[in-house]
C-alpha cells in the first residue's frame, strides 16, 4: 500500500489494462451490483447535458446518451481508456465527446455548463484533497437545479470480508479512520472468471460529504447503499453468493 495517492500509477494501470475494459453488456461485479443503480439516479436525463468524469471506456457514456441525453462528454485521466472510448465511438457512432483530462482541473468547461456530471467509481482514485478539488470543479460547471451523482465503494466494505472472489480490496487490517488517504489494490470479477485490477484510496463516509459541504452542495443527498440483492442470486448465486447481506458500493445524489 502506498501514500499519497499517486496519479501516475492510476494512469499506468488503466493505460495498460484499458482492453480488458471493453464491453458492449454487462460483465464486471459492479456492471450488476452498483452501474445500473447510478444510472437510475441520473434519470430523467433526457434533453440533459452531461459531463462523465472517469468515463474509463465509455461503459456509462453511452448508457446516457442512449437514454436521450442530448449531449454527452466523457474524461479520463487514461489515454489508453479514452482511446478504447474512441474506438467504440467510431465503431457505432452516439455522437460521444472524449478527452484526456484531469478531473481536479476541468478549465476546459466554463461555468454552468451541464445539466448533470456523473462520477463512476472515480473519487477511490483520488485523494481527499483531490475529492475536494473535483467536487469544487463540478459545482462549478454544473447548472443551477444541476444533479451530481456519484458512485465509490463504500467505505466500509474493504474492512468486512478477506481479500477474496469476487471483489475485495487489501486494506491488510484495521485502519478505517488512520488509513485515510493510503492507497491500496483490489481485484473485481467478472463473470467469465477473469479479473480486474482496481485501486481504492480510502476515505471515510465523513470526507464525502465534508467536500460536498465545502463545494456548496447544501440540498440533501440522496444515498443508497448498494449490494448483492435477490435478483443477482437468481441471475449466478455462484458468483454473488459471496458477497450477499455487505455493502458493496456507496451511491450519491445530489443537486446543486
Amino acid at each position: 500500500m502506498t501514500s499519497p495517492n499517486n496519479k501516475n500509477s492510476t494512469k499506468n494501470l488503466y493505460d495498460s489494462t484499458a482492453s480488458q475494459w471493453i464491453r458492449g453488456e454487462p460483465s464486471s461485479l459492479s456492471d450488476f451490483t452498483a452501474r445500473p443503480f447510478v444510472l437510475e439516479l441520473c434519470e430523467p436525463v433526457k434533453g440533459l447535458r452531461v459531463l462523465d468524469l472517469g468515463c474509463g471506456e465509455g461503459y456509462c457514456s453511452r448508457e446516457l446518451r442512449k437514454r436521450g441525453a442530448a449531449q454527452v462528454c466523457g474524461v479520463d485521466i487514461s489515454e489508453g481508456m479514452i482511446a478504447a472510448a474512441k474506438l467504440q465511438e467510431a465503431e457505432d457512432s452516439l455522437g460521444i465527446h472524449y478527452e484526456v483530462g484531469c478531473a481536479t482541473e476541468l478549465k476546459q468547461f466554463g461555468d454552468r455548463t451541464f445539466d448533470l456530471v456523473v462520477a463512476v467509481f472515480l473519487f477511490n482514485y483520488l485523494t481527499t484533497a483531490q475529492t475536494q478539488q473535483c467536487i469544487a470543479e463540478i459545482a462549478r460547471v454544473l447548472c443551477p437545479g444541476g444533479k451530481f451523482v456519484f458512485s465509490v465503494p463504500h467505505p466500509s466494505f474493504p474492512y468486512m470480508r478477506e481479500a477474496a472472489y469476487p471483489f475485495y480490496f487489501e486494506v491488510e487490517g484495521r485502519g478505517y479512520f488512520s488509513k485515510r488517504d493510503w492507497q491500496f489494490p483490489g481485484r473485481i470479477w467478472k463473470r467469465d472468471g477473469s479479473w480486474l485490477n482496481v485501486q481504492l484510496v480510502h476515505k471515510t463516509f465523513e470526507d464525502y460529504f465534508d467536500a460536498l459541504k465545502k463545494a456548496g452542495f447544501n440540498t440533501m443527498p440522496v444515498l443508497r447503499e448498494l449490494r448483492v440483492t435477490p435478483e443477482h442470486i437468481a441471475l449466478d448465486e455462484l458468483f454473488f453468493r459471496p458477497l450477499i447481506d455487505l455493502p458493496l458500493h456507496l451511491a450519491i445524489q445530489v443537486s446543486r
